[in-house]
C-alpha cells in the first residue's frame, strides 16, 4: 500500500524509487496510471515522462492496453527529466526499458531531492534477458511490484514477453500482432520451436 504525502506536512519529503515490472500485457502502465491519478487527488505535483521513441497509443500520453491515459512529456533522454521535474512531489516514467543507463542516476538523484519516484518497465526483453535499465533500477528501489499477465497457451500466471512476429531486433514496438504473455514452460517450448520453424521457413 502506498500513501500519498501531504504537501503540508512540515516535515522534508521522504524520497523513494518504486518500480512496477513485469511481462508485456501484465497491467504495468494501468498500474503507474492508477498511482499517478491517486497522488494528483491528493494534490501533489505530478510530472509524467516517456521514452519520445514510444508512440504506438500516443504521441504525448500514456496509454495502457485498457485505454486508460494520462498526459505525459516524451523526452529522447533520462537526463531531460532533472531537466524538467518542476520541483514535482512525484514523478512517473513509462517504458523504462527503453531509457538509456542514466535512468538510475537520475531516479537515485530525484529520491536524494525527497521526490516519490514511480517507474514502469519490462523487466525482460523477448529472448528472457533483463533489459536495459530495468536490473539496475529493481537493484535500487525501495518498493517493487511484480505484475503478471495470463498465458495466452494453459492460462497461468505470465511472467514472459514471447514475440511472434519475424524480427531480430531487439526493440520492436508492438501489440498483440507481434507479441503474446506466456509462462515459463510455455515460453521454453515456443523458443525451441522456433528453429525448426526457420527451417521450414528456408
Amino acid at each position: 500500500m502506498f500513501l500519498e504525502q501531504n504537501r503540508k506536512d512540515p516535515r522534508p519529503a521522504k524520497g523513494c524509487i518504486e518500480v512496477i515490472a513485469g511481462c508485456m500485457f501484465s497491467g504495468k502502465t494501468e498500474e503507474l496510471i492508477r498511482r499517478l491519478k491517486r497522488a494528483k487527488i491528493a494534490r501533489l505535483r505530478v510530472e509524467i515522462f516517456k521514452p519520445s521513441l514510444e508512440q504506438r497509443y500516443d504521441e504525448n500520453n500514456i496509454v495502457s492496453h485498457d485505454s486508460n491515459a494520462i498526459l505525459s512529456t516524451p523526452v529522447p533522454s533520462s537526463p531531460n527529466i532533472l531537466l524538467l521535474s518542476h520541483q514535482a512531489d512525484v514523478i512517473g516514467i513509462d517504458e523504462a526499458q527503453f531509457f538509456d543507463d542514466q535512468l538510475p542516476y537520475v531516479c537515485e538523484t530525484l529520491a536524494a531531492q525527497g521526490t516519490r519516484v514511480i517507474i514502469a518497465g519490462l523487466d525482460m526483453d523477448y529472448l528472457g534477458k533483463p533489459f536495459g535499465p530495468m536490473p539496475h533500477l529493481l537493484a535500487i528501489a525501495d518498493y517493487i511490484t511484480k505484475v503478471h499477465a495470463i498465458c495466452m497457451h494453459c492460462g497461468d500466471l505470465a511472467t514472459h514477453s514471447f514475440r511472434h512476429a519475424v524480427d531480430d531486433s531487439l526493440i520492436l514496438l508492438g501489440e498483440k500482432d507481434s507479441y503474446i504473455p506466456l509462462c515459463r514452460a510455455c515460453y521454453a517450448r515456443q523458443h525451441a520451436e522456433i528453429p525448426i520453424r526457420k527451417e521450414q521457413a528456408d
